[in-house]
């Protein structure tokens, strides 16, 4: 196993689009395994492959860490097909670090995928659980949370990103 780079933004992976998954294998697993390695490294609670420059449909996270046992889910292929409700939290992204702002998502969620043995899974998830699989899922399809949000707080936070990269180069 092994830590794999984040891709950050303004790193044109991040806008793409990744395909669907259509064989899981030895390399599909390693590099779920290595994501979730990478997801913990960072002290993140969720990663998508895009974020590692991997366009395939595979998600990773674990919400109980870093407090709590280590629980990881890896959803091969995941599609939300139902939602309801609304919440408003603060997100953060390892591919926009040291960024945050309230994001409005579906407070729960149904989410359909298969596990790393291709067996289907459907999942049904609320609160923190639902918005981190959102999120997710938003990689896969080239979104970042910041697009979800009005465009003028999304260019002051553009311009507070290239500061801090700036800051971070000197």
């Amino acid at each position: 196993m092994g830590i794999l780079k984040i891709r950050v933004w303004p790193d044109e992976v991040l806008k793409k689009k990744a395909k669907e998954v259509t064989e899981i294998g030895g390399e599909i697993v390693k590099l779920s395994q290595d994501m979730l390695e990478t997801m913990y490294n960072s002290r993140g609670i969720g990663l998508a492959a895009t974020q590692v420059g991997v366009l395939k449909r595979i998600i990773v996270i674990d919400t109980n860490y870093p407090e709590d046992q280590k629980n990881p889910l890896i959803l091969i292929n995941p599609v939300i097909v139902e939602s309801e409700g609304e919440e408003i939290m603060e997100e953060g992204c390892l591919s926009l670090p040291g960024i945050t702002t309230e994001v409005k998502r579906a407070y729960r969620i149904l989410v359909k995928g298969f596990d790393l043995d291709g067996r289907e899974l459907e999942i049904e998830a609320t609160g923190l659980n639902a918005r981190v699989i959102q999120h997710e899922i938003d990689h896969l399809n080239g979104k970042l949370f910041i697009d979800r949000i009005g465009k003028v707080r999304r260019e002051l936070l553009k311009k507070k990103l290239k500061k801090l990269k700036r800051e971070e180069e000197e």
